[in-house]
């Protein structure tokens, strides 16, 4: 068996800040806008459309002071009947068929 190596002695230095070199961290400088990142828009240009919008939504919602919910619903409705239109007699039929077989044969179920 080989003999087992002796720990090794450890050793503290004490910081000199003066002496000792310190690096710290630079942040970088913020990326410039290149030609194609520009807006394509003044900002007048754009506060003049931002202010269109917000006249035309304010307009339509005192004009018409009806909910998103109403104008959901509204939408809905025909699409909504015509499933039911659709889909609706022949459902029942199925399901009245099968309770009158369910209870001709007499199962409680």
């Amino acid at each position: 068996m080989a003999p087992e190596p002796e720990p090794a002695e450890t050793t503290f230095r004490r910081v000199d800040a003066d002496q000792d070199v310190v690096f710290e961290e630079e942040e970088p400088p913020p990326p410039r806008a290149s030609a194609t990142e520009r807006p394509l828009l003044s900002h007048a240009a754009s506060a003049a459309v931002h202010s269109a919008f917000g006249n035309l939504a304010h307009t339509m919602l005192v004009q018409n002071a009806r909910t998103l919910e109403d104008l959901v619903r509204e939408m809905l409705r025909p699409m909504l009947k015509a499933w039911l239109d659709d889909n609706l007699p022949p459902l029942v039929e199925r399901l009245v068929k099968a309770e009158i077989e369910r209870v001709a044969r007499g199962r409680p179920d």
